[in-house]
């Protein structure tokens, strides 16, 4: 068993790309896509699309989780997030190398060497959309939650050609190295590290090397005026960093201090990520922690609807 979620709480990411064809909804792709697309180098990522119309929408999912993440829900009535977007567009998801789906099962594309930056994260994004035509053409909306945050505004940083747009659901901020006082900014780097029986199981597990791609998103190009979207969790932390110590997908040594560190800075790292671009739109009371996409996904749902219909209709805000 793989604790995919050691590292949610003080990761925050998950990344949604939207291909827009101009300013129209046809889209040429329409069968629902299931499976394995070569990207080069003797290597294949796990691709899933279904819906029809543009712009497409990719999820990119947070730290260790896969493309199961978007059809997910703590609500069985609700409907997912991938499946409401799939009502309105295409929609795409995929597995990152060495995520974990569910407790038991691993991440469908091909590993590779860890840690990992986030610049090997967009460019195995960038391989990925060119190799498939099942994303449809760019540009795309980027849209992300937790550690795909960081991806989805690299990627638009150095690819913003291919990027119309975004929404960050409780997105990881760089911000955090420098609000979060130094002892605690070790422990987060600690809490994302996997602890040694996990990598005992699985040494391919995702890891990634915070220090720096903190770095590559602060020499990123600033992203163009864009319609974004930013949902940001309103529940407080520290609850749920005791509740996950119990359960044990945090480890009990948490310094105590940490969670209510963390609480105290995110307002600020998220009302920041709402200033990236003018006019953008930023939903605080969410009514969820971390997971929104999971907990609350009709958010999600409509969020990316609104930075869709910006696209479509040539505007830069939502």
């Amino acid at each position: 068993m793989w604790p995919r979620l050691s590292g949610w709480l003080p990761t925050l990411g998950v990344v949604v790309l939207v291909a827009a064809c101009g300013a129209s909804d046809d889209g040429g792709t329409s069968e629902n896509f299931a499976g394995t697309v070569d990207i080069g180098g003797g290597r294949h990522i796990h691709l899933e699309c279904a819906g029809t119309g543009a712009p497409t929408v990719v999820f990119v999912s947070g730290l260790r989780f896969g493309a199961d993440q978007w059809t997910t829900t703590a609500d069985p009535a609700s409907t997912s997030a991938f499946d409401g977007v799939a009502e309105f567009t295409r929609v795409c998801s995929y597995d990152r190398p060495g995520v974990v789906l569910g407790d038991d099962a691993l991440s469908r594309s091909d590993p590779v060497p860890q840690p990992i930056t986030t610049t090997d994260a967009v460019a195995d994004l960038q391989s990925l959309l060119g190799a498939t035509g099942e994303a449809g053409p760019g540009p795309y909306v980027l849209a992300a939650h937790s550690y795909g945050g960081q991806i989805a505004r690299l990627f638009a940083g150095t690819h913003p050609d291919e990027v119309a747009g975004m929404v960050l659901i409780d997105a990881q901020s760089e911000e955090l190295q420098t609000l979060l006082p130094p002892e605690q900014f070790e422990e987060f780097l600690r809490l994302n590290t996997p602890q040694q029986d996990s990598l005992d199981e699985y040494p391919d597990l995702e890891r990634v090397d915070f220090v720096r791609s903190f770095d590559e998103i602060r020499a990123a190009e600033p992203i163009r005026p864009q319609p974004l979207v930013v949902l940001s969790a309103d529940r407080s932390v520290a609850p749920q960093i005791a509740e996950g110590i119990v359960n044990g997908s945090l480890p009990a040594d948490i310094d105590p201090g940490y969670g209510p560190a963390l609480d105290a800075v995110q307002p600020k790292a998220q009302a920041d990520l709402a200033q990236l671009v003018p006019g953008a739109t930023h939903v605080t009371n969410t009514n969820s922690g971390h997971n929104i996409n999971i907990e609350q996904p009709q958010l999600v749902i409509d969020g990316v609807r609104d930075v869709v219909d910006a696209v479509r209709d040539g505007r830069t805000e939502p």
